[in-house]
C-alpha cells in the first residue's frame, strides 16, 4: 500500500497527515504530489470533486513555502467562499507542524476593511480567494501578488460558469510571467483551453477517471409525480419521515429562496443557502443547520459546495441535475464514515429518461417508490404527535398547575379530553384539500401542447414550426428578444436567474419562455417593460446579453 511518506513529504507533513487520520493517498495525490514536488511544472488536473485535490496541490506548496519570506508566494482562487474556507482549513490541518506557515482566506459577502487589515498585519505564505474579492483587493492595492511563484486555479470550470473569466484575466495580468501555474478542473470546456494555451508552458497533465461506482451504503430511490404536485409530494415525504437530516437540491438561486420560504410558512424547520446570500446570512443558517436546529437545507449545487457536514440521513434532488457526476457528488453527502444514507429524487414524466441514463450510466438501481396516500399520512402524524406527547419532559409543572388542571378538566372523561386534544392538532390538517394520490403510474407521459409558463414544467423549447401569431398567453406582457439559446446551454430555470438577478425582475413578471437555438424569446409583465423599451444590456458568463422588445427578431 502507497503511503504520503513514499510521495516524497517532509516528516512534519507526514505527522500532521497522520494526525488528521490521511493515511494511503487517493489516485489524483498519487499522481500529481510526486511530479509538484520534483519538476515543479505547469501542470493541469483533471479530476471530479470530492477526489482530494486540495492535498494533491496543498502538500506541495507547504514543502514549497519558506518561513524566513514575507511575501504571498502562493495564490489559489476557487469559486464559492465555502470552497475557499474549506481549502484554507484544509492547509491549515495540513501545516500544523510547520512552524511559521502563514495561511489566509479572503471572498465577498462580508466587509473588506478586515480583511485588508490583516493583510496588512501578516502578509500570509498562502492566500486563499475568490476571484471577486481578489479583484477588489487589487484595486485597492491592499494585494501585491509580484512575487507570487504559484498559482493554483481550483474547480477552474465551475469559476468559469459563474462568470470569472474576466476577473481571472485581469488577476493574471497582475503576476509575474515565471509563475507556476496549476489548474484543477472537473472538466475541460473551451475557455479552460484558452486559459491553458494562454498562460501555460508545456503543461503536465494528469486525468483521473470519474469514479462511476457510487456508495453502497446509499439508497437510491425516486418518486414519479407531476410538475405541479411536487411540493405537496415534498412535504409527505418529509411528514412521513422521522429522522430527516439532510439537503434538499434546486437548480437556481430563486428556486432555492422560493422552496425554503414555502417549506416554513407550512411549519418545515428549512433554511436556504444560495450566492445572493451575505455571507453573515450564511454563517448562520450553516451554524443551525450544523446543530441540527435546522434539519433541512434547500441549497443549489454552486452553494453547497464546501459544506462538510457527515450525519445527513437524506439527499432530496428537487431539480434533478444536468450530469450523472452531479448526481453521485449530491448523493455522497449522505451515507459518510460507513453509516447509511437515502438519495431521493422528485421525478416528473419529462425527467424520467434523465433518471434511467443515470441509472445506466452509473450501474446503480434507483428504486421506483410511492408517495404516501393522504389518508395514510394522517396516521403517521398521529403516530409522531403520540411519540412526541410521549416524550415531552413534565418536570417543570408544579403540583398545583396539574391539580388546577384536573380540576378544570373533571366534568370531561378521558376519551373527550383526548378527542379535543387531537382536535387541536390535526383539524388544520383535515381542512387542507389535497390529492390522496399524487403518484404517476409508471409510462404515462405528460400531456404535450399545452402552454407553460416558468412556474409548470419545463417549456418546449424546441422553437420548431412556424411563428405563433397568438404567442401571448397574457395580454398584459409584451415578448422580448434575448440574444442567447441552446448553443449557450440556457434553460428556463438559468434564464428566469438570469432576468431575476440582473435585470431586476420578480418571479411574477416573467411568463411564457420560448428557448431557440441561439436566441430565447420571454414574455415581461408590461408594467415593468416600459423601462425595457431601448433595451438592457447585462453580462453572462463574460458575455455580453441583449434583451429587446420583439418584432425586427421574428
Amino acid at each position: 500500500m502507497q503511503t504520503f511518506k513514499d510521495l516524497g513529504l517532509r516528516d512534519d507533513i507526514i505527522a500532521s497527515l497522520d494526525s488528521i487520520g490521511f493515511v494511503q493517498p487517493t489516485e489524483i495525490q498519487s499522481k500529481a504530489i510526486p511530479v509538484l514536488l520534483s519538476d515543479r511544472p505547469d501542470f493541469i488536473g483533471l479530476a471530479q470533486t470530492g477526489t482530494g485535490k486540495t492535498a494533491a496541490f496543498g502538500l506541495p506548496l507547504i514543502q514549497f513555502f519558506d518561513k524566513n519570506e514575507n511575501k504571498i508566494f502562493a495564490l489559489i482562487l476557487a469559486p464559492t467562499r465555502e470552497l475557499v474556507q474549506q481549502i484554507a482549513r484544509e492547509l491549515q490541518n495540513f501545516g500544523q507542524n510547520s512552524k511559521g506557515l502563514r495561511v489566509q482566506v479572503v471572498y465577498g459577502g462580508t466587509p473588506i476593511t478586515p480583511q485588508i487589515r490583516e493583510l496588512k498585519k501578516n502578509t500570509p505564505h498562502i492566500l486563499v480567494a475568490t476571484p471577486g474579492r481578489l479583484q477588489d483587493l487589487i484595486e485597492r492595492k491592499a494585494v501585491k501578488l509580484d512575487q507570487l511563484e504559484y498559482l493554483v486555479l481550483d474547480e477552474a470550470d465551475e469559476m468559469l460558469n459563474m462568470g470569472f473569466q474576466e476577473d481571472i484575466d485581469r488577476i493574471l495580468e497582475f503576476t509575474p510571467d515565471e509563475k507556476v501555474l496549476w489548474l484543477f478542473s472537473a472538466t475541460m470546456p473551451p475557455e479552460i483551453r484558452r486559459i491553458v494555451n494562454s498562460y501555460m508552458d508545456e503543461p503536465f497533465e494528469v486525468k483521473i477517471h470519474a469514479e462511476t461506482k457510487t456508495n453502497e451504503n446509499i439508497d437510491h430511490k425516486y418518486i414519479y409525480v407531476r410538475k405541479s404536485d411536487k411540493e405537496a409530494a415534498l412535504k409527505r415525504v418529509l411528514d412521513y419521515l422521522t429522522d430527516f437530516y439532510g439537503v434538499i437540491f434546486c437548480r437556481t438561486k430563486m428556486d432555492t429562496q422560493d422552496l425554503a420560504e414555502y417549506l416554513e410558512r407550512e411549519g418545515y424547520r428549512a433554511e436556504p443557502l444560495h450566492g445572493d446570500m451575505s455571507q453573515a446570512q450564511r454563517d448562520a443558517v450553516m451554524a443551525k443547520f450544523r446543530n441540527k436546529t435546522t434539519p433541512i437545507l434547500v441549497a443549489t449545487d454552486v452553494a453547497a459546495r464546501g459544506i462538510d457536514v457527515d450525519s445527513l440521513t437524506h439527499v432530496v434532488h428537487y431539480s434533478l441535475p444536468e450530469n450523472p457526476e452531479y448526481y453521485t457528488h449530491r448523493s455522497g453527502r449522505t451515507a459518510r464514515a460507513g453509516k447509511k444514507g437515502t438519495s431521493l429524487a422528485i421525478v416528473t414524466p419529462e425527467d424520467i429518461r434523465r433518471i434511467r441514463y443515470f441509472e445506466k450510466n452509473l450501474g446503480i438501481d434507483i428504486k421506483h417508490i410511492k408517495v404516501p396516500l393522504q389518508s395514510q399520512m394522517y396516521h403517521k402524524k398521529l403516530e409522531k404527535w403520540a411519540e412526541k406527547v410521549a416524550i415531552t419532559e413534565t418536570h417543570e409543572l408544579s403540583e398545583d398547575v396539574i391539580a388546577r388542571a384536573e380540576e378544570l378538566f373533571a366534568s370531561m372523561s378521558r376519551g373527550e379530553i383526548l378527542e379535543k386534544m387531537l382536535a387541536m392538532e390535526f383539524n388544520k390538517l383535515y381542512k387542507k384539500k389535497e390529492k390522496d394520490d399524487l403518484n404517476v403510474p409508471i409510462g404515462e407521459k405528460e400531456t404535450k401542447g399545452k402552454k407553460m409558463d416558468h412556474r409548470d414544467s419545463r417549456r418546449d423549447s424546441k422553437g420548431k414550426g412556424k411563428p405563433n401569431a397568438d404567442r401571448r398567453s397574457n395580454p398584459h406582457s409584451d415578448t422580448y428578444f434575448v440574444n442567447i439559446g441552446k448553443i449557450d446551454n440556457i434553460h428556463p430555470g438559468v434564464l428566469v436567474d438570469i432576468l431575476s438577478s440582473h435585470a431586476g425582475l420578480s418571479k411574477k413578471q416573467i411568463g411564457t419562455i420560448e428557448i431557440h437555438k441561439r436566441h430565447c424569446l420571454v414574455e415581461l409583465d408590461r408594467k415593468f417593460s416600459k423601462f425595457m423599451d431601448n433595451g438592457k444590456i447585462l453580462k453572462y458568463r463574460g458575455r455580453r446579453i441583449t434583451i429587446k422588445k420583439d418584432g425586427a427578431h421574428r
